[in-house]
C-alpha cells in the first residue's frame, strides 16, 4: 500500500471506520472490509501481544476467502508515543504481518515510520493541530487525521474547516477528516471542503459487531448531542463522554467542570471508568437502532451515492 491512490482505490467509498479502544474487533473490521470500507482496530485493544498477533492471524484468513480481491484492505492503530511499552512488540508483529495502513497516534518518531515504509505499509497519523501537522509530515506520514471538535473518545477542538484548511496549507498529503459525521452526505461533504477520506467511529458502535454491552448500544440509541460531555479530567486528555454514562458511574458533572485540564479526578472518582463510561461523538442523535456493520455500509454507500446525484443536480442548476 505505498501510494494513496491505491488505497482509494481499493474503497468503495473514501470512509475509514475508525479504531475504538475496547470497541472494536478482528470481526467488525472484517465486516467493514467486506463492504469496501476500511476497517480497524487497535492494538492496545488487546491485553498481550499473543492476543494481537491472534487478532492479525485472524484477518489474514479473512482476506484468504474468495473474494477478498475486492475487499478493502485493513488498518491497525499503534500509539507511538515514547510512554506505551508495548509499541516495539506491536509493531513487530505488525511488519511480519505486512498490515497495508497504519494509523498512529501521540507522537510520531521517525524511525518506526521508517520500518513501517520498509515493508510497505501506508501512515496515516493523528493530528489535532497545525503543529501536530508539522510533526507528523517532518516524521514522514504518509497522510494526516485531522481530529476536530466533536470527536468521539479522545478528541480535537478545532473546527473542521478551519483545521483542514490550516492543514491544506501545510501539505498536499491526504487528509482524513475526523469528527461528528454519521451519513453518506457528510462524507461527501468533507471530500467538498477538502478532505480526502472520513473517519466514522461512533456509527459503528451501536452494531451487532461491536465488542459493547447492550447498555451502550441502546443509550446511542437514546441520546443527541446535547448529552456529550467534553472533559481532560478523567485521563488528562480532551475526550467525549455520554453524559447517561457518567451520572451512572456515581460522577459529579459538576466536579469535572470545576477540574482543570491539568489534573485527573482521582482514580477511586472513576472506578473502571473505560469498562462502563461510554463515549461518543457529536453525531450520536444521528443513531437510532442498532444494526450490523454490513448494513451501516451499505446505508452509507447509498446515502453517499445519492450526495453525489444530488450535488450535481446542483451544479446543472447553477450552470
Amino acid at each position: 500500500m505505498k501510494s494513496f491512490e491505491k488505497l482509494r482505490d481499493r474503497l468503495a467509498i473514501p470512509l475509514i471506520a475508525a479504531p475504538m479502544f475496547l470497541v472494536s474487533n478482528p470481526k467488525m473490521a472484517m465486516a467493514a472490509c467486506r463492504e469496501g470500507i476500511l476497517g480497524t482496530f487497535p492494538a492496545h485493544c488487546t491485553r498481550t501481544r499473543d492476543v494481537f498477533e491472534d487478532w492479525l492471524k485472524e484477518m489474514e484468513e479473512g482476506f484468504k476467502e474468495d473474494g477478498a480481491s475486492s475487499y478493502a484492505p485493513y488498518g491497525v492503530n499503534l500509539v507511538v508515543h515514547p510512554t506505551n511499552q508495548r509499541c516495539e512488540g506491536d509493531l513487530e508483529l505488525c511488519i511480519k504481518y505486512k498490515v497495508p495502513v497504519i494509523l498512529t497516534s501521540k507522537g510520531a518518531p521517525g524511525d518506526i515510520f521508517k520500518q513501517i515504509h520498509d515493508y510497505g505499509g501506508y501512515i496515516l497519523h493523528d493530528v489535532a493541530s497545525k503543529r501536530h501537522a508539522e510533526k507528523a509530515l517532518e516524521g514522514g506520514a504518509d497522510g494526516l487525521i485531522a481530529v476536530c471538535g466533536g470527536a468521539g473518545g479522545h478528541t480535537g477542538t478545532i473546527n473542521p474547516f478551519s483545521l483542514v484548511n490550516e492543514i491544506r496549507q501545510l501539505t498536499d498529503k491526504p487528509i482524513v477528516l475526523a469528527g461528528g459525521m454519521t451519513t453518506g452526505r457528510d462524507i461527501l461533504a468533507a471530500q467538498v471542503m477538502g478532505a480526502d477520506l472520513v473517519y466514522m467511529g461512533t456509527r459503528f458502535i451501536a452494531t451487532h459487531e461491536a465488542n459493547v454491552t447492550d447498555e451502550y448500544r441502546q443509550m446511542l440509541c437514546d441520546t443527541n448531542a446535547n448529552d456529550v460531555f467534553f472533559t481532560a479530567a478523567l485521563d488528562g486528555a480532551p475526550a467525549n463522554w455520554l453524559k447517561p454514562s457518567l451520572l451512572a458511574a456515581g460522577i459529579d458533572l459538576d466536579e469535572l467542570v470545576r477540574t482543570p485540564a491539568t489534573e485527573v479526578m482521582s482514580a477511586d472518582k472513576v472506578k473502571g471508568r473505560y469498562k462502563n463510561i461510554y463515549s461518543a461523538g457529536h453525531g450520536v442523535g444521528n443513531i437510532h437502532k442498532v444494526d450490523s456493520v454490513a448494513h451501516v455500509c451499505q446505508r452509507l454507500k447509498s446515502e453517499y451515492g445519492e450526495a453525489i446525484s444530488t450535488l450535481n443536480g446542483l451544479q446543472r442548476l447553477a450552470s
